[in-house]
């Protein structure tokens, strides 16, 4: 099974179990053994075909005599397979692209005549690359939508908040190839070290612009099997994760409760800030995903860290007043990492609504823990309003004991004097992330 296959096995997957299109992706890699050069193939044209879907379906309907939903799974995924080489790989001839899908349709589906029809299409395609139908710009919505691939709910909510042109820069964003980015583990090691170490194992690692102790990696393989990553030199996380580590103002010797860890780089963070000095309780509401913050922990020669099992809803009276810092990183929508995970942009908005009322659940309890002239740090990697800044207001609102403290960070966020920020993927190339120090009143 080639790199295609696999891509066509895996978004056929997606659609019809509604996974996660980087776990089943992973799963269809290793099941076809697939060297790191067809693997990153494999990975392109799954997550670009996800990040392009409804601006291929809606050239593809334009060729299609039969509506695409009647179509069969793996067939229109061929079709879209096809397609996004043509549009968007300029390397692959589009004669191959044609030819591979029409064999890949022969091989895996039903329909003797499918291949045919698939032919068909995506000839007529490749003689019209050039002259492609017009999308519809009457409604902005509508054509952002196809354009760039974002259900129209979303794309209303991102031009409420950015405006039309904002929150087309967004949306542009969000379709684009994040960079890797190494936080390098200083209890361990310095940043010299690890991209000297990185780069003697063929990966490219070149500093950060603006963040210290980042490296940006590329021809990076499986970071796993590199001998810096298993000897705690690094971890990998975006810089809007660090970002909120640097705002809560973890210090060495302060007692640290990162309430919603799993699976742990925020808790790595602020162990490395603390300089491995204190107590930091990692909590996870899952026994496996405690598991897996211990082995990291583990992996970084962190002993600061403590990973256990605990319900960011269930208060916990031997805690009450307990810590210094309280980090919340709350369960949410995950709408800010959509240039990461382009699938999660396709999942019914309806679940997302109850999200809030968990949210303020969560951080209502660990608010209790925080001790009088402590700070609770509340974050997510979502650009929602209704998740962010209004759950926080809500909770202003009947707590008159904490308010919002302004904080600096570097690179283009700056200086945050109201004390909260909103991270966008197009102004500060970091994931889609909110962040909201809290100071507990010090005379209670």
């Amino acid at each position: 099974m080639d790199a295609r296959e696999t891509a066509l096995l895996t978004l056929n997957a997606c659609e019809r179990q509604g996974g996660w299109s980087d776990g089943i992706l992973k799963r269809q890699i290793a099941a076809a053994g697939l060297d790191s050069r067809d693997a990153a193939l494999a990975t392109q044209l799954c997550f670009g075909v996800l990040q392009q879907k409804l601006l291929l379906d809606f050239y593809l309907s334009k060729f299609s005599n039969i509506p695409l939903a009647r179509l069969e799974g793996k067939v229109l995924q061929a079709l879209r397979l096809g397609l996004y080489q043509m549009l968007f790989l300029s390397r692959i001839p589009p004669s191959a692209a044609v030819d591979r899908s029409v064999a890949m349709t022969k091989a895996h589906c039903k329909n003797p005549r499918a291949a045919g029809m698939v032919n068909g299409i995506l000839r007529s395609l490749q003689r019209n690359l050039n002259q492609l139908p017009t999308i519809p710009q009457e409604d902005p919505v509508a054509y952002y939508e196809i354009l760039y691939s974002h259900p129209a709910w979303l794309v209303e909510a991102l031009m409420e908040q950015l405006g039309e042109e904002g929150a087309a820069a967004c949306l542009r964003a969000n379709n684009s190839q994040p960079p890797i980015t190494a936080m390098v583990n200083t209890v361990q090691t310095t940043q010299a070290e690890a991209a000297q170490r990185l780069k003697e194992a063929g990966v490219g690692a070149e500093p950060h612009p603006w963040l210290d102790d980042c490296l940006i990696l590329s021809k990076s393989g499986n970071l796993e099997q590199l001998e810096p990553f298993q000897q705690g030199m690094f971890y990998i996380q975006d810089p809007a994760s660090r970002l909120a580590a640097a705002a809560s103002g973890a210090r060495p010797g302060m007692r640290v409760l990162d309430a919603c860890a799993a699976p742990g780089g925020k808790s790595f963070a602020l162990a490395i800030q603390m300089e491995n000095q204190g107590e930091l309780v990692s909590c996870d509401v899952h026994p496996h995903k405690k598991t897996l913050i211990a082995k990291g922990a583990q992996r970084l020669g962190l002993s600061a860290i403590q990973a256990v099992t605990a319900d960011g809803r269930t208060f916990r009276p031997e805690w009450e007043g307990a810590f210094d810092l309280v980090f919340a990183d709350v369960p949410c929508s995950g709408l800010g990492v959509i240039r990461k995970k382009p699938d999660i942009r396709y999942k019914d908005p309806k679940p997302m609504e109850g999200l809030p009322a968990v949210q303020r659940a969560i951080l209502d309890n660990v608010s209790r823990y925080v001790r009088p002239g402590g700070v609770l740090l509340y974050s997510t990697c979502t650009v929602l309003p209704r998740e962010n800044q209004e759950v926080t207001e809500g909770f202003l609102g009947e707590h008159p004991d904490f308010v919002r403290e302004g904080f600096v960070l570097p690179g283009p966020a700056g200086e945050v004097p109201e004390g909260q920020i909103t991270l966008w993927t197009h102004v500060h190339d970091t994931d889609g992330f909110y962040i909201c120090k809290l100071r507990k009143d010090g005379s209670l």
